[in-house]
């Protein structure tokens, strides 16, 4: 089972051998996979080998050409069924010989759909097969849907000459098709290489453009850190000027904040020495109404006193009147009694003595309330101006002490001020020379900045340039590409128009076909019944004539009588002959119609075929 390897890559097993050694060598050839070519030319494989075959061709994937030439594999249908059903699976085969395998058309049409799904056989030789025209016509369909068969022998094999011609002319179709893949497939080949290797140098020089420029960005880091260091250290030595204006500022905001507290505070001594001015007016005013109402009251009870002195010194003079009243009506009327004036007077000393008692205490009263109000009067008046003696003097210190802190700030601010000018002159001064120090640094790393990038545009500039020749150059191919694509295309479409014409006239033609065979096939029964009952006449006559040699010793004596008999019969059996010849004749004469039919429609598919545009572009070719 195991064939030897050897180094080269193409290999052939040729020569015949025994069927249980072909068997041993297909199975062996089904793992295989340096074997290219195989020749099995007359082994009589017949039907386990046919099936040994399918089997090879559905598992083998390296076998390219397969001669099989004189085998006899189409006599057994079923396993040749078997070889087709390998033969469509299989797609590695590009070379087939099936010459005299006495292939019948049930043979073809298996073969015609394993070639439907086959897409790798390019050339297969089925001549001196008995394909006949309905195999011709399966085998025509199949190339509908076959693009890859280039050449289809079908010589000796009773297919019509239409047929044939349709053949040949789907066969170079498929390989016109093929020819302009390949071309096509080389082009973009081509093109896809000639865009790589521009790619690839484009990748080139953008990458040596991408070095330059890293290399120049490294330098213009590099210049960009000293100036950078530059700067940082001048930035440093501005920052300590800062930070000495800052602390300056802060002491000078210090002493700002400082005098204006003391500023607050005496605004604040100032308000309260209003205020206590206004507090002891508002209390010298307050006394002064105190005393005008203590005055207003002692007023009012004297005059309330005096009132009640008035009303009593009245009444007194009343009860004096009614005493005179009285002692003139004594004295009028004698008859009043002693009693009742007694009573009167009694009541008139009373009455006298309450009063003076009454205006006594009065007076005593008042003496000690204008006493009490004349001390208290003092005492608010001492009082008052021991407060006054006291805030003046204390407003004073107070005053001087903050006139005193105010000058001392006022010093210091002066100095400050001074001191922060100076600061402020020196900071300046050297401000300016930074400054100028990094104008110079920025102007001339500007200036390299800027040289740097006139070099690098003038590159990009060229690359650029380049760029575009090459997206050009790249367009003009795609343009082309397009063009040969458009042109398959439109070959493509032109040949899907006549491939749906030839469809159609295929239909036409299988319909009459189907016509002609019905008729063939009738006009054959016929044949066939008149030809079995003339097997059965000439059986029967054979029977006779072994009866006659059989009887000729014994009935000599009778052959006379029955010569007459034989003269009949040759007669009838020379009459049905010359029917028999008759109806050959029909067959023969009915064929060359048909034959003159076909050549008459392929002479029309030609003439409209060769009319198209592919039948000129073909016979241009």
């Amino acid at each position: 089972r195991s064939l030897p390897r050897r180094r080269d890559r193409y290999r052939e097993a040729s020569g015949p051998c025994g069927l249980s050694g072909v068997k041993l060598l297909l199975h062996g050839l089904c793992s295989n996979t340096t074997v290219k070519s195989l020749d099995l030319k007359g082994n009589n494989l017949r039907t386990l080998g046919a099936e040994a075959l399918g089997k090879l061709l559905g598992q083998n994937k390296s076998i390219r050409s397969l001669i099989l030439e004189w085998n006899s594999l189409g006599a057994w249908e079923e396993g040749f069924s078997f070889f087709c059903q390998g033969l469509g699976a299989n797609n590695s085969l590009q070379q087939l010989d099936l010459r005299n395998n006495q292939i019948s058309h049930q043979g073809a049409g298996e073969l015609a759909m394993a070639l439907k799904q086959n897409a790798s056989l390019q050339e297969l030789d089925l001549r001196w097969n008995n394909v006949g025209l309905l195999g011709g016509r399966a085998l025509l369909n199949c190339l509908h849907s076959n693009k890859t068969l280039k050449r289809l022998e079908l010589a000796g094999n009773n297919v019509p000459s239409d047929i044939l011609k349709a053949v040949e002319q789907a066969v170079d179709h498929n390989q016109d098709r093929q020819a302009i893949l390949s071309e096509t497939q080389n082009r973009t080949y081509i093109l896809s290489k000639e865009v790589l290797s521009l790619k690839d140098e484009k990748t080139k020089q953008f990458l040596d453009l991408m070095d330059t420029v890293d290399k120049q960005r490294e330098e213009i880091a590099r210049s960009s850190r000293m100036s950078a260091a530059r700067v940082s250290q001048l930035q440093e030595a501005l920052d300590e000027q800062h930070s000495i204006m800052n602390s300056l500022k802060a002491k000078l905001q210090m002493t700002e904040a400082a005098l204006a507290l003391s500023e607050q505070k005496v605004h604040n001594l100032g308000e309260l020495l209003k205020a206590t001015k206004q507090e002891q007016t508002s209390m010298a005013e307050q006394h002064f109404m105190e005393l005008q109402q203590q005055r207003q009251e002692g007023a009012d009870r004297e005059g309330k006193l005096l009132c009640d002195l008035s009303a009593a010194s009245e009444k007194n003079l009343l009860l004096r009147n009614q005493v005179g009243k009285l002692k003139s009506k004594c004295s009028v009327q004698p008859t009043f009694s002693q009693d009742q004036l007694f009573q009167v007077k009694q009541d008139l000393t009373n009455t006298t003595a309450e009063l003076k008692l009454r205006a006594v205490q009065a007076e005593e009263r008042l003496e000690m309330e204008k006493r009490r109000f004349k001390q208290s009067l003092d005492d608010m008046e001492s009082l008052r101006v021991k407060e006054v003696d006291h805030m003046t003097q204390h407003m004073e210190a107070s005053e001087r002490s903050m006139q005193d802190r105010i000058q001392r700030l006022e010093a210091m601010r002066a100095a400050l001020e001074e001191e922060l000018s100076q600061v402020k002159a020196a900071a300046l001064s050297e401000r300016g020379q930074a400054e100028e120090e990094l104008i110079k640094v920025r102007n001339q790393a500007r200036l390299e900045e800027h040289q740097r990038l006139e070099h690098l545009e003038e590159k990009l500039r060229l690359m650029t340039e380049s760029r575009d020749e090459a997206q050009n150059c790249c367009f003009k191919q795609k343009q082309m590409v397009a063009e040969v694509q458009a042109k398959a295309s439109q070959l493509s479409l032109q040949a899907d128009g006549l491939r749906r014409r030839l469809e159609e006239l295929q239909q036409d033609l299988n319909s009459k076909e189907e016509e002609k065979v019905t008729e063939v096939n009738k006009v054959k029964v016929e044949l066939q019944e008149q030809i079995g009952h003339l097997q059965a006449e000439r059986t029967a006559q054979d029977g006779l004539r072994e009866k006659i040699a059989a009887l000729e010793r014994q009935l000599k004596a009778l052959s006379s009588n029955h010569r007459e008999a034989l003269l009949d019969k040759e007669g009838e059996i020379s009459m049905l002959l010359e029917k028999l010849r008759v109806k050959e004749a029909d067959i023969s004469r009915m064929r060359e119609e048909e034959a003159q039919r076909a050549s008459f429609l392929q002479n029309a598919i030609m003439a409209y075929v060769q009319g198209s545009p592919l039948g000129s572009h073909s016979s241009r070719k």
